[in-house]
């Protein structure tokens, strides 16, 4: 029973430690591994607005209401990333994205047995929120550190999951809740997301050492976990890892001194207001075409036109920041600007292949902004690779008040003036403000520049100044007979 225990043990807690980036092997399988998790997190959150009316009608709940479940989940799933990491590097990745696909299945099954929105607010919004926040971030770590020349492909072909699964779930389930209702239609939903637990034996954390000796590989194959802190650098796409003492208990989670930084607030403020855009227009999208007179059948294949659009986004953004030469924040700051003409657009237009067209645009410049706000970071424009590692965690943070206000700021304009396009002006407000902020962010830059570098050059001649003076303490410390002293005291002597 004891053997049983230690192996049981030592899978869930070692990690394999490399001399190189393998640049696939085993990396496959976590590639996979994150695909299916970004299907039944994002994918499964942004797919849950073909459910919002049957939850209206069930509960007798408005419009706001109804969206605070999103908002929650979102909240909960952004605002607590950090924990994810810090629980991850103390118990094992595959401990925790196995307990992250618990309560992801757990929070959507019992949602079904629910008998108010309030009970919802806790079953999808705390403890599926939760669970997404726990089984995410781990899992897209891990793929980061088996690939180097091809991680920006990789990854993001990989985190096209929630698009198919956003393509796939939409029609599905609305044909589906027609046979079985909208209860059961959760059930399989939880069912099929208990796969992640799956997922979790297939996540190999690795650590690279690239001076590791050959004895070494020959020996030490595997480490136990508390004993390693990982340290990630990206720097010209390769991720190089260290290995050192464990990290003290009193060590920041979240160091806000980048907050210090203008060019950071600037950027944050965008992500700030971006973010009320990004999850109510799939939310809001299948009821909006269907008051325009469309047929429910035919309304929610609006997220599946979304969704097959957003995966070009994401993988054309790559291809295209690889290659321009230009600051990249000034792509992306046009790929806003189109996102909020676009949301403008949805209030205009009224008949079905016209929102086809707007549907198509927006899921295409959403997968361009999505898959790069974050990265972007890493940027000299915004605040560089040294200070990336700190700046991610605040960012998120920050996001995660708009992921809680988006939702439900439109569904209170929809039942104010029961319209569902007031929802999208909503969004278009909030993209067009973060379209501002993000302007700001060169200039803001650039000024933080030329004034350091003339505190510098301050700083440079008063320090030439200074060593032109003579050490006073030193001369009154010197003898009378002394070379500086007669040198001081007017002696002229030359001292050989």
């Amino acid at each position: 029973k004891n053997k049983w225990m230690f192996l049981l043990k030592s899978y869930f807690t070692n990690l394999t430690v490399s001399g190189t980036v393998p640049e696939g092997g085993w990396g496959w399988a976590v590639a996979a591994t994150f695909f299916i998790v970004e299907i039944c997190t994002y994918g499964a959150l942004k797919s849950l607005g073909i459910f919002l009316q049957d939850l209206m009608e069930e509960f007798e709940e408005s419009t706001s209401r109804v969206s605070w479940v999103i908002s929650i989940c979102v909240f909960i799933f952004t605002f607590t990333a950090p924990l994810s990491t810090m629980l991850s590097n103390r118990f094992g990745h595959r401990t925790i994205v196995m307990l992250g696909g618990v309560l992801i299945s757990l929070g959507t099954i019992t949602s079904a047995f629910t008998n108010s929105i309030n009970e919802m607010y806790i079953t999808i919004g705390i403890v599926s929120g939760f669970g997404y926040c726990l089984t995410f971030l781990p899992t897209v770590t891990i793929l980061a550190q088996y690939f180097s020349r091809r991680r920006a492909l990789v990854t993001s072909a990989a985190s096209s999951g929630e698009s198919f699964a956003i393509f796939a779930f939409a029609p599905a389930f609305t044909k589906l809740k027609q046979h079985i209702g909208w209860r059961r239609c959760l059930i399989v939903l939880g069912v099929f997301q208990s796969c992640i637990i799956a997922c979790g034996l297939l996540l190999r954390p690795i650590i690279i050492r690239p001076e590791l000796e050959k004895e070494d590989n020959e020996m030490v194959e595997q480490l136990p976990l508390e004993q390693l802190q990982e340290v990630y650098e990206l720097e010209n796409e390769q991720t190089r890892t260290s290995i050192s003492p464990p990290v003290s208990p009193q060590s920041k989670l979240l160091d806000f001194s980048v907050l210090k930084d203008g060019a950071f607030i600037c950027y944050s403020l965008f992500g700030l207001f971006a973010t009320l855009g990004f999850f109510a227009p799939q939310l809001y999208i299948v009821e909006l075409t269907k008051s325009h007179g469309v047929e429910p059948s035919m309304a929610s294949y609006m997220l599946s036109v979304m969704a097959v659009a957003e995966i070009f986004g994401r993988l054309s953004i790559g291809v295209l920041l690889n290659k321009v030469t230009c600051r990249k924040t000034l792509v992306l700051l046009w790929c806003v600007v189109f996102l909020c003409l676009v949301l403008v657009a949805f209030t205009v237009v009224r008949d079905f292949w016209g929102l086809v067209v707007c549907c198509a645009i927006y899921g295409y410049f959403l997968g361009t902004v999505g898959s790069t706000h974050i990265p972007m970071l890493a940027e000299e424009d915004v605040v560089g690779i040294d200070k990336m590692a700190t700046s991610v965690g605040v960012y998120v943070f920050i996001q995660s008040f708009a992921g809680l206000a988006g939702p439900p700021l439109g569904g209170v304009l929809v039942d104010i003036t029961n319209n569902y396009g007031a929802a999208f002006y909503s969004c278009a407000v909030g993209m067009g403000l973060s379209a501002v902020c993000l302007a700001l962010v060169g200039p803001v830059k650039s000024g933080m520049c030329r004034k350091r570098k003339g505190e510098l050059a301050e700083e440079g001649e008063k320090t030439f100044q200074d060593n032109d003076l003579p050490d006073f303490l030193e001369v009154d410390m010197a003898v009378e007979d002394s070379p500086m002293k007669k040198s001081m005291s007017g002696d002229n002597t030359c001292v050989i």
